[in-house]
């Protein structure tokens, strides 16, 4: 196996113990690759790297989230974003007279800690706090924080490895659509082809499979008029998941923060190597084979086709704005006023910043909301609901 390194050079060589580790997500690709007769659809590819059990990104041991990890998530940058949030579910919660919190992908449990400790100072705490983890390692960690970081006894928060049957409540998944597996297709002679993964000596390479998987994007490619060569994603994955959710939500709502586009920003015509996306060490780069289970694998979300899935299980559009807009709804600047008086306002002005800034996070990051039996209107949608966009 040649070193990577070379490829990216810009991009810190792993250690030996993770290089090592990497060689055995590759032999495990491999071995994986060979069931599809050397051709394996990109889908199945990211599902392996990211998620095989012990081996995949989200389901080893190595740091991911913090300054020594290769991303740094809201909830890691600043508690005002947790305590903005809380405002938001606890509108909810009173509109249900009662409810739970459904985290899904907890990431480290900050979110989970900082929403507790201030929906208790709110008088809102859930009834019951669920969070959705697939990884045993991430779990384990998951505990740790809560156990030392919690403030409150009374509240009582349990783990699941797959959706509940039934809820009623909110639905809270930060930053995890994005690390969904997508079908990736390019436009051959007018016409989505599927991207996949084959094998080719001691490397992988992208190569067209001859499916119809992609034939999803048949309509997309059409509408936009996506020229020869373009290449982007679908997530089907995605858009099945919020319609499991959905169909198993009661009552209350599903609120999904993540960066993305609408489908008209998505499949813009000069976006033509599709939204795919890799972070390593705080480096972004779209090598998707750089140390396979040793870097994040995303693409942004298509807000749009989500907004349509909930949709067809009888959910309603809550509200779509951006994560600047959604914060400053719901009171970041009071609640920020409160916070330098007890921390520096140089600090706290800078973690607004970065929540807030529009070519950065504020911009990028956009908050759907999706409904079920809930009429109200919201108020993190106040500011500047963009829903017509969708």
């Amino acid at each position: 196996m040649h070193d990577k390194n070379t490829l990216d050079p810009y991009l810190p060589l792993p250690d030996y113990d993770a290089r090592e580790h990497s060689a055995r997500v590759e032999r495990h690709v491999r071995e994986y690759i060979r069931k599809f007769d050397n051709l394996l659809p990109f889908d199945h590819y990211m599902d392996q790297v990211l998620y095989a059990p012990g081996l995949g990104y989200y389901c080893n041991s190595s740091q991911k989230f913090g300054s020594l990890g290769d991303f740094v998530t809201a909830p890691e940058i600043s508690s005002l974003f947790s305590k903005c949030l809380a405002r938001q579910v606890a509108e909810v919660l009173q509109i249900l007279d009662c409810g739970s919190i459904l985290e899904v992908g907890p990431g480290t449990g900050s979110l989970a800690v900082g929403l507790l400790n201030e929906l208790e100072i709110l008088g809102f705490l859930p009834d019951k706090y669920a969070l959705l983890e697939v990884s045993p390692y991430l779990r384990k960690c998951q505990e740790r924080f809560l156990e030392s970081n919690l403030n409150i006894q009374s509240v009582d928060y349990y783990w699941l490895e797959d959706l509940p049957e039934d809820w009623t409540g909110v639905v809270l998944v930060n930053e995890v659509i994005d690390a969904m597996p997508v079908t990736r297709f390019q436009v051959k002679s007018k016409a989505p082809v599927e991207v996949g993964v084959r094998t080719i000596d001691s490397d992988f390479e992208i190569s067209l499979i001859d499916s119809d998987k992609a034939t999803g994007a048949i309509e997309i490619v059409e509408k936009y008029g996506l020229p020869e060569g373009y290449t982007s994603e679908i997530s089907d994955r995605a858009n099945a998941w919020v319609k499991e959710m959905g169909s198993r939500l009661s009552r209350g709502l599903l609120l999904i923060i993540d960066y993305g586009y609408t489908e008209t920003e998505y499949y813009h015509r000069d976006r033509v190597t599709g939204t795919l996306m890799c972070h390593y060490q705080h480096r972004a780069h779209t090598n998707p084979f750089f140390y396979p289970g040793l870097q994040d694998i995303t693409t942004h979300v298509n807000f749009s086709s989500l907004a349509i899935a909930g949709y067809s299980v009888g959910m309603n559009l809550a509200g779509y704005t951006s994560q600047e807009a959604f914060l400053l709804s719901l009171g970041l600047t009071e609640i920020a006023g409160t916070s330098a008086e007890v921390r520096s306002r140089a600090e706290v002005s800078h973690e607004i910043q970065k929540l807030t800034a529009p070519l950065g996070m504020g911009g990028m990051f956009k908050v759907l909301g999706l409904s079920k039996n809930l009429d109200e209107l919201l108020t993190g949608f106040d500011l500047r609901d963009r829903s017509a966009t969708l």
